[in-house]
């Protein structure tokens, strides 16, 4: 079964957005530095990014003339607010205070397996035999590399990164519901206008207090977060999870974790084994595979559907 147009742009724009995402690991790294050497806080930076990120959605619904979003869509935009604008961020900065991004990049590599399990138990999608084996193989790929790289230990920052992976399944997830129905790039500006309330003070209260002590690099990696992985990158993800459907476009992320790595070379000074090369062209492979795999949606009664005030994409 050959995926339908809508389906192939709909993972193009899916890979650009991993793309961008990719440089979140290094570039937070690079703004908080180590437990050696701190620059800016984990608390500041996740402030930081989202509500930066909030102002420049302001500027951008403002222009453009953006509708405000339905009642039944509050509740999805505030689930996704929860996972990719707080969750995800502040887990994801406090771990790369002890862990390489390296390191980190693996373990959330479980990623796409955790947003296609939140998307069949939420948007009621079947996934195919074939689909599962390729998810699964992909995730025991990854975990099968972290466990070659660290010796089979998990450390505190370890749960950390998974409660990162947790929040932006969940998150994904519910912007992808809102974006069946708003214009992808309207979907996060609103949920981060959404969020300017909290936001916004976070970051007053944990501004640094000698800011002219930190470093330029670290300024760049706040910078870098803020207008690609907190905002542009949304732009293309959540229209291609749209588009293409959120349980099959997702698995593209399991090349995320190596594409990190790739960066964090030039970005960190880490460095790249041929093992990493080899781990990497067998979860591409995976990938390509499960693209190809029939997803089946659920047909819902719509009055079933409305009392449970969601939406089957």
């Amino acid at each position: 079964m050959h995926p339908a147009p809508d389906s192939s742009r709909g993972f193009a724009l899916g890979a650009l957005g991993v793309l961008i995402f990719a440089m979140t690991l290094p570039m937070t790294r690079l703004a908080v530095g180590n437990a050696g050497a701190p620059q800016l806080t984990p608390a500041f930076v996740t402030a930081a990014r989202a509500a930066l990120a909030g102002l420049l959605s302001l500027a951008y619904l403002r222009w453009i003339g953006g509708a405000r979003p339905a009642r039944e869509h509050w509740r999805d935009l505030a689930i996704c607010a929860a996972g990719t604008v707080l969750g995800f961020p502040l887990f994801l900065a406090l771990a790369l205070r002890d862990v390489e991004a390296m390191h980190a990049a693996v373990v959330t590599g479980v990623l796409p397996l955790g947003t296609a399990v939140a998307a069949a138990a939420w948007l009621r999608q079947r996934a195919s035999l074939g689909f599962w084996l390729c998810a699964l193989g992909g995730c025991a790929l990854v975990l099968a590399y972290a466990a070659l790289q660290g010796q089979g230990r998990l450390s505190a920052a370890d749960g950390l990164l998974l409660l990162a992976v947790a929040s932006a399944a969940i998150g994904y997830v519910g912007g992808a519901r809102v974006s069946l129905r708003l214009p992808a790039e309207q979907v996060i500006c609103w949920v981060l206008a959404l969020s300017l309330p909290l936001t916004l003070p976070a970051m007053l209260l944990a501004w640094p207090a000698d800011a002219g002590a930190v470093r330029w690099a670290s300024w760049g990696g706040l910078a870098y977060v803020t207008l690609f992985s907190m905002w542009l990158g949304f732009f293309a993800w959540y229209r291609g999870l749209a588009l293409g459907g959120v349980m099959r476009v997702s698995q593209v992320q399991l090349l995320q974790p190596f594409l990190a790595l790739l960066f964090a070379v030039p970005v960190l000074g880490e460095r790249l084994d041929a093992t990493t090369v080899l781990f990497a062209l067998a979860v591409m492979a995976v990938v390509l595979i499960g693209k190809r795999m029939p997803i089946a949606r659920v047909k819902i009664d719509p009055a079933a559907r409305a009392a449970a005030g969601g939406l089957s994409p």
